[in-house]
């Protein structure tokens, strides 16, 4: 299936069962006999911040499709030290191991930023890919996606410095929540880049000091992103290419 033969539904036009409208791009982008497919299972769930949906390691019970807000994927050691390796927001879903028949997956999925949206028992899900083929296929094709943003932030968190890397990830977040003031502390910044709140400090104070981001108690409102583009380092270009594959707008 070719990008430009996607036909993506308009956020609204879906609702499951309960008459919860659907705004999960996934959700609307599969075909109409494939979402008649999985509607009875769709659940609709608020999303708190600092909610953990699943640990690593552990069985998948559920599979996350969020209309709002924003869920990462995090690496956690056996320390308890975590670092994050990648995020989900409308665009996707979490549990993406699931969709290819596999029953864990090794990162934790945890709330960043409030939200709400839908989950489907796994069992329910992959007994439906069975029948429907277009909605395997996008799943299947939005897992290897976010493969590749894995491998791009291990890289990115390797290689770049902490002033690109918040810059990334600040891009990258607005991106799924769709909003210019992102409700974050610089101690969570700082536990999903894998680095300290004092590092965190001074990258974000040489942002706002450019007029790039402005930060208050608890949030970081981006003022200027044109410029936050162009300090960020090439690893967000590179992720937005792999999310153009997708072809969802």
């Amino acid at each position: 299936m070719k990008n430009k033969d996607l036909q993506v539904a308009r956020s609204g036009e879906r609702t499951n069962t309960a008459g919860k409208a659907v705004s999960n791009l996934l959700l609307l982008a599969i075909s109409d006999s494939d979402y008649s497919s999985l509607r009875p299972h769709l659940e609709y769930v608020s999303l708190p911040s600092h909610r953990i949906l699943h640990e690593s390691g552990e069985k998948l019970e559920f599979v996350y499709f969020p209309n709002r807000g924003l869920i990462s994927l995090v690496v956690v050691m056996k320390n308890g030290k975590k670092a994050e390796a990648g995020i989900v927001g409308n665009e996707g879903f979490s549990g993406s191991p699931a969709s290819v028949g596999l029953s864990r997956d090794p990162l934790q999925a945890v709330v960043q930023i409030t939200g709400d949206g839908f989950r489907v028992k796994v069992a329910a899900l992959q007994s439906t890919l069975q029948s429907t083929p277009n909605l395997r296929l996008m799943l299947s094709r939005y897992a290897v996606v976010q493969g590749m943003q894995v491998a791009q932030t291990a890289a990115c968190n390797r290689l770049h410095g902490v002033k690109q890397r918040l810059a990334r990830w600040l891009l990258m977040t607005q991106d799924r929540v769709d909003s210019g003031s992102l409700p974050i502390t610089h101690d969570f910044i700082a536990t999903m880049l894998g680095t300290d709140r004092p590092s965190v400090s001074v990258a974000a104070g040489a942002l706002q000091k450019k007029k790039m981001i402005e930060y208050t108690r608890g949030a970081v409102k981006i003022v200027n992103r044109r410029k936050l583009e162009a300090a960020a380092c090439e690893c967000y270009g590179i992720t937005q290419q792999y999310n153009g594959e997708l072809g969802l707008k």
